[in-house]
């Protein structure tokens, strides 16, 4: 019978082998208790696309740091006289410099005249910025109405804005600085504004690649704006004041089908005779044939001068 084998632990080993034991158990517990936290990912259901509207006009916190710069830099209105680097110059001598000496530095030689270096010539006047004196009132109105139209009918760059009779501009300038391309459009029929447009302001702006489609016409056809979509916004400023009753219910007829129905607006500035002038029982029955209803007036206040206007609002209740 062969001898029994005796097998022997020592002590410091029993206690590495207890250990590892413990050590494996613990892992296997906590891999089979872990449970992964819940996913915040977002699912296909659950991506929602919002705009968010953005600021549109100045905070009071704005206007107070402004003033704020002001006072801190000792700043007070001054003379425009001449001085050291400043030759100030009223629009009709810049025009006469313009006209004598071309600019400080142009091109005189036919030959470098003729390799065209003005991409876009713009004719003197506008260079001088005639035009901005053709409203009776600062430039700087434009974009108070803007702001005031802009934040009034709740509009986002993705909406589609319509003004009748832009002008130079002064306010479609701001429009079409805040819409996506080919957003923003306008009827009007004055030559020499249309020329500020596009020689001028357009391109002085950087707005070229917006694509704004303006169109001449004076007979409120709107036929070559195209279709598949609907106005946000639809407003006409002062112009209606120098129309035909006829015409503008003609034009309000032909517009209302491209109003976005309950959420778009028309705005009219300053009074609303066109319709006033049928007598008030008159101008309801009238504005609902045609699927309109009368909101409310607003005043506005100016910005930087002592003036307000005055807007009414209309809405497409029909669907």
């Amino acid at each position: 019978m062969a001898p029994s084998r005796t097998i022997v632990i020592t002590l410091p080993t029993l206690i590495l082998s207890v250990s590892g034991a413990v050590i494996f158990l613990i892992f296997l517990m906590s891999s089979l208790s872990y449970s992964p936290p819940p996913c915040s990912c977002p699912t296909r259901s659950t991506v929602q696309t919002t705009t968010q509207q953005q600021q549109i006009s100045p905070t009071p916190e704005d206007i107070h740091w402004a003033k704020s710069q002001i006072e801190v830099n000792g700043l007070h209105m001054q003379d425009n006289v001449l001085r050291k680097g400043i030759n100030p110059r009223t629009r009709a001598q810049q025009l006469q410099d313009l006209i004598q000496y071309k600019g400080i530095s142009h091109y005189d030689e036919e030959e470098e005249v003729a390799k065209n270096h003005t991409s876009l010539p713009c004719p003197n006047e506008l260079l001088v910025e005639e035009h901005h004196s053709n409203y009776g009132e600062p430039w700087a109105g434009g974009r108070d109405v803007f702001e005031f139209l802009a934040e009034s009918s709740k509009i986002t760059p993705e909406s589609h804005v319509l003004e009748i009779g832009c002008g130079t501009l002064r306010v479609g300038l701001h429009f079409i600085t805040y819409l996506n391309p080919e957003h923003f459009h306008c009827l009007e029929r004055d030559e020499l504004s249309l020329m500020a447009a596009f020689r001028y302001e357009l391109p002085s702006h950087g707005l070229l690649q917006k694509r704004p489609l303006i169109v001449k016409g004076e007979d409120m056809d709107f036929g070559r704006f195209g279709s598949g979509f609907d106005y946000d916004l639809i407003y006409a400023s002062a112009v209606f004041l120098h129309m035909p009753d006829k015409l503008v219910w003609v034009g309000l007829e032909r517009l209302v089908g491209r109003l976005k129905p309950l959420d778009g607006r028309i705005f009219v500035s300053h009074n609303v005779k066109f319709c006033s002038r049928l007598g008030s029982d008159e101008c309801s029955k009238r504005l609902k044939s045609l699927g309109l209803e009368y909101m409310r007036k607003h005043t506005h206040d100016s910005l930087l001068f002592n003036h307000y206007e005055i807007w009414f609002e209309f809405r497409r209740f029909k669907v």
